[in-house]
């Protein structure tokens, strides 16, 4: 865990976290914090709770148990000792903190007309990791692109939660502003510049505008502004050739989008769906996908210490997405076991025998730091 991240922590929370074995550490992805109840950690596609000692424990009874005043003094440091500095965030569910880590609030909402206008009496906390991963995008990216026009076609990757969206959309506007695009049909194609509208801080991290992670060299970021008019100051102000947008779903987001498309602007976005019937099912979504505004889909899918990912084109997804049955992406839990995620997505119903789907099969998303094997796909935790 990176050192500043830690040092959020009060110092009974931050005892207990130091003693978390290094391993169970490297693959940190959320730390849940719960006034009187137990602290839970997720690592790769694993949870446990979290004893006293550091120690991990699936009994929940065993637990070290945050206290009112351990949540207090991390809300405090969260907010740097002012909440009302952070009204805007406290109203949207979340405060993100330096090194674009997100941290989810859960208490009490006060509304005004119907609305909510902010968080009181918070007692929950989600701490959830923020990493660069180089070469997270190397696989995906050949299957991206519009060779007829030198570029990536309009891409839209979906998954549930917690399944590498941003880390993917990282990676691919560090390689397309870097001119890496992983295909021997693509040399000498060069960068393109890349336009990041990053309303949460995460993808790029920035600090006082400057992004802390590698974006590449062709890359500008609109940091903390709303997707829909941050794609349109993009459009106006930094001719982007490429714009990255994290998290679509509301009208105006499918507006702007549609407006950067027709200036001749390519669009590399993600949205929440388990899958392409959620994306037909959306109504905002639905309404780009069955306009063309996408040439592709990215499928992620983590289960059972496996990430798999694979591309739809276009021309196939609404064939898919109208099968009367759940793929396997977001079926089952991340931690169930990978055979039965399979076995219950094709119980449901059998396929349609004369439907079949052209989609090229990705081999497994993998760390950068691990051995590639010639076989399978699978990303241990």
């Amino acid at each position: 865990m990176p050192h500043a991240l830690m040092e959020l922590f009060p110092t009974s929370l931050r005892h207990v976290l130091e003693q978390v074995p290094d391993h169970t550490m490297d693959t940190l992805e959320e730390i849940r914090i719960r006034e009187n109840r137990p602290l839970e950690i997720s690592y790769g596609s694993r949870f446990s709770f979290v004893r006293s000692d550091g120690t991990l424990t699936d009994d929940y009874r065993e637990a070290y148990v945050p206290g009112r005043e351990d949540c207090r003094a991390l809300l405090e440091r969260v907010t740097n000792h002012s909440i009302y500095a952070v009204e805007e965030e406290l109203r949207r569910g979340y405060v993100t903190v330096a090194g674009g880590h997100r941290i989810g609030l859960a208490g009490r909402t006060v509304l005004d007309n119907g609305i909510v206008s902010h968080l009181r009496d918070i007692a929950g906390f989600n701490v959830r990791m923020a990493r660069a991963r180089i070469g997270f995008g190397a696989q995906v990216l050949p299957g991206l692109l519009d060779f007829k026009s030198k570029t990536i076609r309009h891409t839209l990757i979906i998954s549930p939660p917690q399944q590498g969206k941003t880390t993917l959309i990282r990676d691919l506007a560090r390689c397309l502003s870097s001119g890496e695009w992983h295909h021997s049909a693509a040399q000498g194609w060069g960068g393109r510049k890349v336009g990041i509208i990053d309303e949460r801080s995460e993808i790029a991290a920035s600090e006082k505008g400057v992004p802390t992670f590698d974006l590449g060299p062709r890359c500008d970021v609109l940091d903390a502004c709303p997707k829909a008019e941050g794609i349109m100051m993009m459009v106006r102000s930094l001719s982007p050739e490429i714009i990255v947008v994290d998290e679509i779903g509301r009208p105006e987001d499918a507006a702007a989008l549609n407006e950067a498309i027709h200036a001749g602007v390519r669009v590399l976005a993600t949205a929440h769906a388990a899958d392409l019937s959620d994306v037909f099912a959306r109504p905002v979504l639905a309404k780009l996908a069955s306009e063309g505004v996408f040439g592709a889909y990215v499928l992620l899918n983590r289960a059972a210490g496996k990430v798999e990912h694979r591309v739809v084109l276009a021309e196939d997804a609404a064939v898919e997405a109208s099968r009367r049955y759940r793929p396997a992406i977001g079926a089952a839990p991340r931690d169930a076991p990978w055979g039965q995620a399979i076995q219950s997505s094709n119980s449901v119903a059998p396929l349609p025998a004369l439907v079949t789907v052209k989609a090229r099969p990705m081999p497994a998303i993998r760390s950068p730091n691990e051995q590639i094997s010639s076989g399978g796909g699978a990303d241990h935790a």
